[in-house]
């Protein structure tokens, strides 16, 4: 499958059963955005199918395992990298958890389940805003 984007990404909207929305803070030591709210997501390695990708960056990020819904759309952003411009392509996908305990990378992160009224209470980015959108939209 082509990809109109240099860069291949995954998402991982982690929905419970209460139709809450797994949201985690970014560390202020990151380039990217830091302290700001979104869902678990990174580029993908090598062949990796970008549901794979969306598990393993859950799980990498919070600790969490998950089990894919389905997918619920894709985004694209441009980024620089090395003074040169990069399209990124990413796949968003509904994720139910298998597991319970969140475990963090960093200790200045944070996480928190929000319901869709609930979203606007953190510092989430319109890029994210629009992928749990995206989810519960599907849902």
């Amino acid at each position: 499958m082509d990809f109109p984007g240099d860069r291949r990404l995954a998402a991982a909207v982690v929905m419970d059963g209460e139709g809450r929305v797994l949201l985690v803070r970014r560390s202020e030591s990151e380039k990217f955005l830091p302290r700001v709210w979104g869902v678990p997501c990174g580029k993908l390695e090598g062949d990796e199918s970008a549901p794979d990708g969306a598990l393993r960056e859950l799980k990498e990020e919070t600790g969490l395992l998950g089990e894919i819904v389905r997918k619920v759309g894709e985004s694209s952003f441009l980024s620089e990298y090395r003074g040169h411009e990069i399209k990124n392509w990413q796949e968003n996908f509904l994720v139910r958890p298998l597991s319970g305990r969140i475990t963090l990378p960093r200790p200045d992160q944070a996480h928190a389940w929000l319901r869709r009224s609930e979203l606007t209470t953190v510092d989430i980015d319109e890029y994210n805003l629009d992928i749990v959108e995206q989810a519960f939209t599907s849902f």
